[in-house]
């Protein structure tokens, strides 16, 4: 069960954070976002805020940010439909009936000859039952439709995506990756802050318990001068001759408080890789400092970048197969391992997923992030963008791809854990 709510959670906010980043970029373009979703399929959740509806859905396999002008509009008002029109204190249209118009007895029946409700904002159209005058009504940027007792916000053109300017949609759509690696960023931070950083001095770190050099008697901050009279000054030191000794007794020359003592341990026998060494049950001295956790949590962020991509880069040449992929299922199986060491650790592994997660992102592959900021590059580049039905049935086969390829790896998680 733990491992259970520990997946849900860690999946929650790497999704969350990643359409947040997709949400704010879009709201400050001006763009309508109808609907911020985690999950697909049926809605388990739901609640409206301003103009946006946030739900939770049923499948836990991404999320989503619906916004105006992405999709062709649900409604479209030809001539000869009857509405009814409800107006606000400005005599404006805000709110057009659509059906089910007998239970709206105060709006203005109308039969619509033209309508433009994208750039001139216009309904004419002639009254029911009265002279046949064709009469012109504003429409308030707000309005909203109402059909089949559901209100749907009307999307002038200025609030559609495909209006803004190519600089503030490159945004929108690159702030999701880009919000994964800032959490990354911040998670290795408070990491730092809590934990501190690994330093390469030659001091004595946290002890174990049921380890030699807690039965010897170091204790944490010992600073080792010396081992067997072998001067060292460095982490890597200590460590290098501490696994060279399984079972051989080593005298380790300590300062402590200003006293110079002489404590002999005996490392115990480990094998890590078929390779016999020697331990003590001591780890690494940590640093605690916030000026410089900022940098090292950004190099750390760097570090786990670079090897994720070295690995795409060996799927590439051949030298990575589909069977070291991992779905839903491992990853689960993972988080499962991971929590069983701790909230730090998986506090770390939740950094990489979120660095993993924008990294797959940014890939130019229709239907992900990448695709779509591969036809902006080349609207930048022809000076004029790619014609939309084109784009929508690229990305639309690269969603139905991307979809076949998640059954087959989760597929082969199934079999690799539970067959």
């Amino acid at each position: 069960m733990n491992t259970v709510i520990a997946f849900i959670i860690i999946f929650g906010v790497l999704v969350f954070v990643h359409e947040l980043g997709h949400l704010v970029f879009a709201k400050r373009a001006g763009i309508l976002c109808r609907e911020f979703a985690i999950g697909f399929g049926p809605k388990v959740f739901t609640f409206k805020k301003n103009e946006t509806v946030y739900t939770i859905r049923l499948l836990p396999i991404g999320g989503f940010v619906r916004m105006a002008g992405e999709d062709p509009e649900t409604i479209e008002l030809k001539p000869g439909y009857h509405i009814g029109l409800l107006f606000n204190e400005a005599g404006e249209v805000n709110k057009v009936i659509v059906n089910n118009k007998d239970k709206y007895p105060d709006a203005k029946m109308l039969e619509v000859e033209h309508a433009d409700l994208e750039k001139a904002l216009v309904i004419k159209g002639y009254e029911l039952n009265e002279e046949e005058t064709l009469k012109e009504y504003k429409v308030s940027e707000e309005a909203y439709f109402v059909m089949d007792g559901q209100e749907i916000q009307n999307a002038p053109y200025n609030r559609q995506f495909g209006s803004k300017t190519l600089w503030q949609r490159t945004m929108a759509i690159f702030a999701g990756p880009m919000m994964n690696f800032i959490l990354a960023f911040l998670i290795f931070a408070f990491l730092g802050i809590v934990q501190g950083y690994p330093v390469n001095d030659a001091l004595i770190g946290e002890l174990t318990s049921d380890g030699a050099a807690q039965a010897a008697g170091l204790q944490e901050g010992d600073k080792v001068l010396a081992i067997d009279e072998t001067n060292v000054s460095s982490w890597e030191e200590v460590v290098g001759i501490i696994q060279q000794s399984p079972n051989e007794e080593l005298n380790f020359s300590i300062e402590r408080n200003g006293e110079i003592l002489t404590i002999p341990i005996t490392p115990k026998s480990d094998t890590f890789e078929g390779e016999t060494r020697g331990i003590i049950g001591v780890y690494q001295p940590m640093e605690k400092s916030f000026w410089n956790t900022i940098p090292k949590a950004a190099n750390e962020t760097y570090f786990i970048t670079g090897e994720i991509i070295k690995a795409l880069g060996k799927m590439i040449t051949g030298q990575f197969s589909i069977d070291m992929l991992s779905g839903p299922v491992g990853i689960y199986k993972s988080t499962e391992v991971v929590a069983e060491s701790g909230i730090f650790l998986l506090m770390r592994w939740a950094a990489v997923l979120s660095i993993n997660l924008g990294i797959i992102n940014l890939l130019p592959i229709p239907a992900l992030d990448g695709g779509r900021l591969m036809f902006f590059a080349a609207e930048a580049i022809r000076g004029k963008p790619v014609d939309r039905h084109k784009e929508g049935l690229v990305h639309f086969i690269g969603f139905a791809l991307l979809m076949l390829l998640m059954l087959v790896v989760t597929w082969n998680d199934i079999q690799k854990f539970f067959l």
